[in-house]
């Protein structure tokens, strides 16, 4: 490997390497798979991010940064002796092969739902988790409103679901009222117990509407902070600042800006 050699990624192979070698990069040799952590999560996002802003570029560039995260990881593993990206692209392809059997093989999947539910049942073959159930292999360390929709999902494809989105609405009405019951009696931990159930249920919504509810939920922050933004920039116009403006005056700024929307 060396930097002229004309694959692109064996170039960044041979980059990567160089970090961690001797002579190389202090930061790069001083990585470990768990110091490593919130730079997978913190790239992750940033792709999302450049997804949905639209831009090509931007969405190659972080895709790129995001690339370069099993590549370190690789190396780390290298060098310790326990696997290579050989094996990471290896152990994937193999997997993908195995879990498309209707593309690489005799069976029979003509729909996502059907693909998906054969998904499952091929993986949970081969960790032989069988006794562990259905949801055991959605992941603790997903967003909790991904986590929702993922475990709501699973429960979907062996038919524990709602028909549809109507009675989702009377189940989010029934969790309100409890909640509201909690909150009245001041008992904090069911407050908070009636509250995520509301969440939970509010999810369902969204996955029977055919939305993501992280999405959702991360499309409402944008959009008030591109409105908390302008009701800065309308008390600025008016000579005031934010700290020191009423609500009142905060609230007409903001109706104004909803109004223009």
């Amino acid at each position: 490997m060396s930097l002229e050699h004309p694959d692109p990624m064996t170039r960044l192979r041979y980059v990567v390497h160089r970090l961690r070698a001797p002579g190389g990069c202090p930061w790069d040799q001083e990585q470990t798979h768990e110091t490593l952590i919130p730079h997978v999560l913190e790239e992750a996002y940033e792709v999302v991010d450049a997804i949905r802003s639209g831009d090509p570029a931007q969405i190659c560039d972080e895709l790129g940064d995001l690339l370069l995260q099993p590549v370190l990881h690789a190396e780390i593993a290298a060098g310790a002796g326990t696997f290579d990206l050989d094996a990471v692209a290896t152990g994937l392809t193999e997997k993908l092969i195995r879990r498309h059997p209707h593309v690489f093989g005799e069976a029979e999947a003509a729909t996502s739902d059907a693909v998906l539910t054969q998904w499952d049942a091929i993986k949970r073959q081969e960790k032989g988790s069988q006794k562990e159930g259905l949801l055991h292999g959605v992941g603790n360390g997903l967003p909790a409103l991904m986590r929702a929709q993922k475990l709501q999902k699973k429960a979907a494809r062996v038919k524990f679901d709602w028909p549809d989105a109507a009675p989702v609405f009377g189940k989010i009405r029934e969790e309100a009222a409890e909640l509201e019951e909690a909150v009245a009696k001041g008992e904090t931990a069911a407050v908070e117990e009636e509250l995520g159930d509301l969440l939970f249920s509010v999810v369902n919504l969204a996955r029977k509407l055919g939305i993501e509810s992280e999405a959702a939920l991360a499309a409402a922050n944008e959009k008030f902070v591109r409105r908390f933004h302008a009701v800065e920039e309308a008390l600025v116009r008016d000579g005031k600042k934010l700290g020191e403006a009423s609500l009142e005056e905060m609230d007409a700024a903001w109706d104004a800006i909803k109004k223009k929307a």
